[in-house]
């Protein structure tokens, strides 16, 4: 569960559970709440599961059991799969190299922490890794907005804000220590953040809401808005179970290195088959239901996996994975089934909101 229940309770928030985690889902009107974070700067509690890997082995190990180059140097960090033999998405995750290089912190989806944790711990053998569940030791902020670089060097001290997307710095803010981490543009804004203890993060949370320069905070609902007019593929939504080709996170990966599923190497992510599904984007006449049908003429050719009403465009949005062949050569207006009825929904370029920065996950194809 959220680690400052009570502080988003008394903003008068309602909540949600995302994974097993109980967070805050809005604080009222999220659409003014977004509208703030695309015009100036807004804070979040992120929710994650944090695994912590120690032992000398452990750069070793997480980088074999994952699809990018884990860092060996301190302050550095990446974004990584893990895939079944399939060449599926287990999981996503940012792997950190921190505490001078002593511990690797790693930040997952809430529901795949244990299952994780327990499948490596199993995979050790003879190696010297250590493999603890931390989600309940630490908090993570996420300070978004155009001007989310100020806000940090608002508040920050002992540090200049990072500039490399996943790397990060050490420093304070008020008496907490903090690690402060730059995200790699998931919103389509600039982006760090924000890790403390548990025990100091109600503090920590008022420092970014309230000194230096005021952030608005947002809820889940906000992220997920946010998120979709960005481009971005989240796990629960568009990533869990699909084949990264077919959702063209090029950026995202690094494709210098071979893929590690356990013990098994697979050829480069590059190299996999399709299912023939491409990840796009899609404006619908009304806001369907995640899985609503998407039809070219009477033949469906796909599903929607998020969808919301814009408030940046003020109209329906969709990402929908669909055959590639309608993705390439279809028409420019597909159809899509709401309350069973099928509504237009034209095809649109991603992101559908230009902002301060740009998803690293951004679907890009070779032939597109």
């Amino acid at each position: 569960m959220t680690v400052i229940e009570d502080v988003h309770a008394d903003h008068g928030a309602t909540f949600t559970e995302v994974g097993d985690r109980r967070i805050a889902a809005d604080y009222g009107r999220p659409e003014r709440t977004h509208a703030a974070v695309r015009r100036v700067v807004g804070v979040t509690e992120r929710a994650y599961g944090i695994l912590t890997v120690t032992g000398e082995d452990r750069v070793d190990f997480v980088d074999n059991a994952v699809s990018n180059r884990v860092p060996e140097d301190d302050g550095e960090g990446c974004y990584a799969l893990l895939l079944d033999p399939q060449g599926r998405v287990e999981t996503d995750m940012y792997v950190y190299n921190a505490d001078a290089g002593d511990r690797l912190l790693v930040f997952l989806p809430p529901s795949e922490t244990t299952a994780v944790a327990e499948d490596w711990r199993g995979k050790t053998f003879i190696q010297d890794v250590e493999i603890e569940v931390a989600t309940d030791d630490l908090a993570v902020f996420g300070v978004y907005g155009p001007q989310a670089t100020e806000k940090i060097a608002s508040v920050l001290n002992g540090a200049p804000s990072p500039d490399r997307p996943r790397s990060f710095v050490r420093g304070t803010m008020a008496d907490a220590g903090v690690t402060v981490i730059r995200d790699d543009g998931l919103t389509g804004e600039e982006g760090y953040e924000v890790v403390c203890a548990a025990d100091e993060a109600a503090e920590v949370f008022d420092t970014l809401e309230n000194r230096g320069q005021a952030a608005a905070p947002f809820g889940y609902r906000t992220w997920e808005s946010l998120t979709l007019e960005a481009g971005t593929p989240l796990f629960d939504t568009e990533l869990a179970g699909r084949i990264p080709n077919d959702l063209g996170i090029r950026t995202a990966l690094d494709f210098e290195k071979g893929c590690y599923v356990g013990q098994e190497v697979v050829s480069r992510i590059e190299n996999r088959g399709r299912t023939g599904e491409r990840l796009v984007g899609l404006l619908p006449a009304a806001v369907p239901e995640a899985g609503a049908a998407v039809f070219d003429g009477d033949s469906a050719v796909g599903e929607v996996t998020r969808a919301v009403a814009s408030p940046s465009l003020e109209e329906p949005i969709a990402l929908a994975m669909v055959d590639t062949d309608a993705a390439v050569d279809g028409p420019d207006s597909l159809t899509v089934r709401v309350d069973g009825e099928e509504r237009a929904a034209e095809r649109a370029a991603l992101p559908f909101v230009e902002g301060s920065d740009r998803s690293a996950r951004l679907p890009e194809y070779p032939d597109s």
